[in-house]
């Protein structure tokens, strides 16, 4: 393989000259290879796989564990895998899991104490020791990695666990081939094409039989790809790839209107359609455990039988259940309505506040994964549209008493 290089081409379509990236191609023995590589070099390798009629992410060593000829079906509160017409490894969207589990566990022990006499003695906390890459990580779910990375690596409250797993990440991203009947990542712009925040990146080529181009994003990224077999991307194969994703974006099953989006939410808190929500909602909270970005935890502790050892552990937790707002004297947030809209204006409004961007990425999940199937873009285009109309009735009448 020869070492990569950069060229300069002009695009016809264009007026401007354009860089274009390096890139190669490789089989599916080349991803085996790939796969090989990493387990070499001590990473624990995890990626999508088929089970309890899903497409989940779990450990993998071998390209056959992979979801071979699946893909899956989203609309409101319906998931169904069914087969493809082809091989395709990465023919699907995304499945309940998201990678926050691996780098944010659900379940994690702060510190453990045991008796010493009158006393407790804590036990130095341990940082973890896994070494993960991921294969298959969608360019929604890349900034979802992103935005996590924005909370927990900040200092001066950097999160030391978080941040031992993210220092030995290797990410193997995929450029989306398939557009859910839930996604709208064009509309957060977020996908379908990975932008940044990846080692490497493949791109799956169907044309001349299953080929992957693979981008290099980091230097230990192209110095994994120098141990693979590959060819010098062509022409054809990069028109190929820009095909792919040019597809997905334009099949997207969903649209959100972000102009204007979080001072609009912020105008509409009292807004009737958040009753007709509430009237629905189960306060489930699972919007919130699939969602890629949603870090809520609450904080337990316990102790053995004996009263001898205790242990604080952190867990995730909702801002939909009752005791998530609770203080002295009771929940803050006691209503289904009022649960949901704080759900929502968090994600769409006071994320950008906090953290300077959305706390939603466009995968869908929160729409397939809602039990009665609440749509987070039709609320909010519910929300803009009553707006609008107030607004007209307001200028109509102001318009009939000044020419009344």
């Amino acid at each position: 393989m020869t070492s990569p290089l950069i060229h300069i081409e002009q695009n016809c379509n264009e007026t401007e000259t354009s860089q274009v990236r390096d890139g190669y191609t490789i089989q599916a023995e080349g991803l085996q290879q790939l796969i090989d590589a990493l387990l070499r070099r001590g990473y624990e390798v995890l990626g999508p796989q088929v089970r309890d009629a899903a497409i989940v992410y779990d450990h993998l060593t071998s390209v056959d564990d992979l979801p071979c000829g699946w893909t899956d079906e989203q609309t409101n509160g319906r998931y169904r895998l069914r087969r493809r017409d082809d091989n395709a490894l990465f023919g699907f969207v995304v499945g309940p899991h998201s990678w926050k589990q691996f780098l944010y566990p659900p379940l994690q022990t702060l510190w453990t104490a045991e008796r010493a006499g009158h006393g407790f003695h804590s036990a130095p906390k341990k940082l973890p020791a896994e070494k993960y890459a991921l294969l298959g990580v969608r360019p929604c779910e890349l900034q979802a990695i992103a935005l996590h990375d924005r909370i927990f690596l900040q200092e001066p409250y950097a999160d030391p666990s978080y941040k031992a797993r993210r220092e030995q990440l290797f990410i193997v991203a995929v450029n989306c081939g398939e557009a859910g009947g839930n996604c709208f990542c064009v509309s957060m712009n977020t996908g379908p094409r990975a932008g940044s925040g990846y080692d490497l990146v493949l791109t799956e080529l169907s044309n001349g039989g299953l080929r992957y181009l693979v981008e290099a994003g980091s230097d230990r990224g192209a110095e994994l790809l120098s141990e693979i077999s590959s060819e010098p991307a062509s022409r054809q194969d990069w028109e190929s790839a820009d095909s792919v994703v040019a597809a997905t974006a334009a099949r997207m099953g969903r649209a959100l209107d972000t102009h204007g989006l979080k001072e609009m939410l912020y105008r509409q808190c009292e807004n009737p359609e958040w009753d007709n929500v509430a009237e629905r909602c189960l306060s489930c909270g699972n919007c919130t455990m699939v969602c890629p970005t949603c870090f809520c935890t609450t904080v337990e502790d316990a102790t053995d039988l004996t009263g001898t050892q205790a242990e604080r552990r952190r867990r995730w937790d909702s801002c939909f259940t009752l005791d998530f707002s609770y203080i002295h004297g009771g929940s803050v947030r006691v209503s289904p309505r009022s649960r949901f809209r704080q759900w929502m204006t968090h994600k769409l409004a006071a994320w950008i506040d906090q953290f300077g961007t959305s706390g939603c990425v466009g995968c869908g999940r929160c729409i397939t994964w809602c039990p009665v199937g609440i749509d987070i873009t039709a609320e909010a285009r519910v929300l803009r549209e009553s707006e609008m109309s107030t607004s007209g009735d307001v200028s109509r009448s102001s318009h009939d008493r000044t020419h009344s």
